[in-house]
Formats: C-alpha cells, structure tokens, sequence
C-alpha cells in the first residue's frame, strides 16, 4: 500500500493519464475524423464487435451513457452501413446489434493500433507491473459509476 501522495506527485499523475490517453487516442481520432466521426462512435463500434448481438439497453449500460447521447452516433453509424440492427429471434421489439464487414474492419483498424501500444507498453515491463496498473485502472473505472 503507498502512502499518501503529496499533491505534487498526484497532479503529476494526473498529467500523465492525460498524455497517456491523447497518445492512445490519436491514431483513432485522426482516422475517425476522416470519416467524420468521433471517439463515441469508436467506443460504440468496439463494444458492438466484443459483444455480437449486444441490444441497444445493454449498451446503452455498459457505456454509461443516455439513450439521447446514444441515438445519433448509432444512427449515424447505421447510415453509413457500418452497424446494423436486427430483430431478436424471439422478441421482434429488441434490435441486436452487430457490426457490418465494413464495420468490423473499420474497428479492427482503430482498436488495432491501440492493441499494439498496450503490447509495446506490456512487453517492457514485469507482470507485477501489469497487474498493478490493471488495478489502478479497475478502481479508477469503477469509482464514478
């Protein structure tokens, strides 16, 4: 257990989850904004191809956010055939969710590079590291929800 940080040695961790998540997000945003989209959109493309069949309430929860939020980027990512909504089997009232072959591709390209930075960035440190920082990020995700 670390003891109290001074406030110093926070604000400096705050800056570095800062720059960290702008050097991970760049490479996205730059292709994302070639298509005139943004980093809700990439975060809605990635969980639609984690969770195949996902519905639009179960997505809705696991980005936290309102369906009014929601209901442009989807149906924008919709329009452009990149996402597509299909009737459950068993309750026409639900839409799954999946990514078209174009959708998926177009994630697998914006995840992709990110996966690597992770790699890179895991590849030069101990597992103990790893995990440390995989709690770190667990309380942080967790703490506001």
């Amino acid at each position: 257990m670390v003891d109290l940080l001074s406030e110093k040695e926070l604000r400096s961790s705050i800056e570095l989850m800062y720059f960290a998540y702008r050097g991970f997000t760049s490479h996205a945003d730059k292709t994302l904004e070639q298509k005139g989209l943004g980093r809700l959109h990439h975060r809605v493309l990635y969980f639609i191809g984690r969770n195949h069949g996902l519905t639009i309430s179960e997505l809705l929860k696991t980005l936290a956010i309102s369906k009014q939020a929601l209901n442009a980027p989807l149906r924008q990512l919709i329009e452009m055939k990149l996402v597509e909504a299909v009737a459950d089997n068993n309750d026409r009232r639900l839409k799954r969710l999946q990514l078209s072959e174009e959708g998926n591709h177009l994630e697998k390209i914006l995840t992709g590079k990110q996966m690597r930075q992770i790699a890179d960035a895991f590849k030069n440190v101990e597992n103990s590291d790893i995990a440390a920082w995989r709690n770190i990020m667990n309380y942080l995700s967790n703490t506001n929800i």
